[in-house]
């Protein structure tokens, strides 16, 4: 059951599949979760650019949670 991978109640999943945004790290700690890891590719007319490494993401949004 995908509640019980991710360790969350089975209202979250439900909650989950109709939402229509999602913070990156929300996302993220649910694929690694999932065993996964989150990878985001920008592709371009000439260059495609992926960026899988997210540092500094939970200080960003806990810094503009803040505000």
């Amino acid at each position: 059951m995908l509640a019980e991978v991710l360790a969350v109640p089975p209202r979250s999943i439900s909650k989950l599949e109709k939402q229509t945004d999602m913070y990156l790290t929300t996302l993220r700690t649910h694929i690694q979760n999932m065993g996964g890891d989150l990878e985001i590719t920008a592709r371009f007319t000439e260059v495609s650019v992926r960026n899988s490494n997210f540092p500094d993401l939970e200080d960003e949004v806990e810094a503009s949670r803040s505000k």
